[in-house]
């Protein structure tokens, strides 16, 4: 099929074959909203069923985009599948793609219709993953009529741009899709994604789950440790990161002859943040009369680590020394630590909204720190 510049296949695929080719990934929640393939939340655990047990298969496996999977959508699904009924199995084309590009035989004397190879990799799925998971647990049942073609719209590597932005369009609209879901997107797609929103991506999940770093498991994601004392969330510091690298004074300090290096953007993050978890000393962590580790003020700092990539040396890199010349250099800052006492704190920082209070705390500790 052609439509404008896009090129892509309509394929009658039959249901077993497909579920051997199809990859899915999710952010599984049950229905009291228990988290599965992340760590458990805390209580008691449940015995996973067999869609639990489906799913977590379907996590441990897969990389992939998808939104979450709704266990109770997936029964729905199958008990309308077994249901006897004129109506078809299934009613929609499954949307897939494949980074592969496939190889189309035509029939004789036919130009548009014929055999698809199928891809060495699985399928990724842009939409229709509960369809295809209701499917799998109905094909499952004895008396299931296991003669099932799906109708399928396949995309291939030709169409990837086009892929990616149908996968957005189609999970923002009618089962809208969780923001920090699209920041995973970024992280993890090779293609179709702005470089420097996929580099942002990166940024943000080193500082989630890298062990030295000072905001690690205290950003809430998408599937992360929920137990933790979160200071901000994925969304937040994602937006933080971009504007960070966005800046044209600050961009030598995130790239090397390579392009956007994670080890040196990481690197200056971190030992900012370092720097300043010394000298707020005590008010740093989980210390609820302070709102030093708050989402204000560490998106505040992250904006002070763009001065820092302006200001300081660019000889020297990421490390100990730079975490020493900071040390020194913030020392003024730790005069301002009783202006972040959680009492008054608006007062003392008073703004018509966050983002305006996000600048100004920044732009107060880039003059204690001669940043200016």
């Amino acid at each position: 099929m052609r439509q404008k510049e896009s090129e892509f296949y309509f394929v009658s695929y039959p249901a077993e074959d497909l579920l051997r080719k199809v990859r899915f990934v999710t952010r599984f929640y049950g229905e009291r909203g228990e988290s599965i393939g992340g760590e458990a939340p805390k209580g008691k655990a449940k015995e996973p069923d067999e869609v639990e047990r489906y799913v977590q298969a379907i996590e441990k496996n897969s990389k992939s985009f998808q939104r979450d999977l709704n266990r109770r959508k997936i029964r729905q699904i199958k008990d309308f599948y077994r249901n006897e009924s004129r109506q078809p199995v299934i009613p929609g084309a499954v949307l897939l793609f494949s980074p592969e590009k496939l190889d189309f035989q035509p029939l004789k004397g036919m130009e548009r219709a014929g055999n698809l190879v199928e891809p060495r990799s699985d399928f990724l799925i842009i939409d229709g993953q509960h369809r295809l998971a209701g499917l799998h647990f109905y094909l499952q049942e004895k008396d299931a009529d296991k003669r099932v073609d799906v109708p399928v719209v396949i995309f291939d590597g030709k169409t990837a741009d086009f892929a990616t932005e149908m996968f957005v369009v189609i999970n923002s609209t009618h089962t809208r899709i969780n923001k920090s879901h699209l920041i995973d997107l970024y992280e993890r797609i090779e293609w179709g994604t702005d470089p420097e929103k996929k580099f942002a991506a990166t940024l943000v999940r080193a500082c989630y789950e890298e062990d030295d770093s000072p905001l690690q498991y205290h950003i809430n994601m998408l599937g992360g440790r929920s137990h933790q004392e979160m200071w901000m969330n994925q969304a937040q510091i994602f937006g933080e990161m971009l504007r960070l690298i966005g800046r044209k004074d600050a961009q030598h300090r995130f790239k090397d002859g390579r392009g956007w290096s994670k080890e040196r953007g990481y690197g200056l993050i971190r030992d900012t943040l370092k720097a300043l978890r010394t000298t707020f000393g005590a008010a740093w962590g989980d210390n609820k009369n302070y709102m030093v580790t708050r989402d204000v003020t560490i998106e505040a700092m992250l904006r002070l680590a763009g001065d820092v990539a302006a200001r300081m040396d660019a000889t020297v890199m990421p490390g100990a020394d730079l975490v020493r010349l900071l040390e020194a250099r913030f020392k003024p800052i730790a005069g301002m630590a009783p202006e972040f006492r959680r009492e008054g704190f608006y007062e003392r920082f008073p703004a018509r909204g966050q983002l305006e209070r996000i600048d100004i705390i920044r732009k107060r500790m880039a003059r204690q720190a001669q940043f200016e």
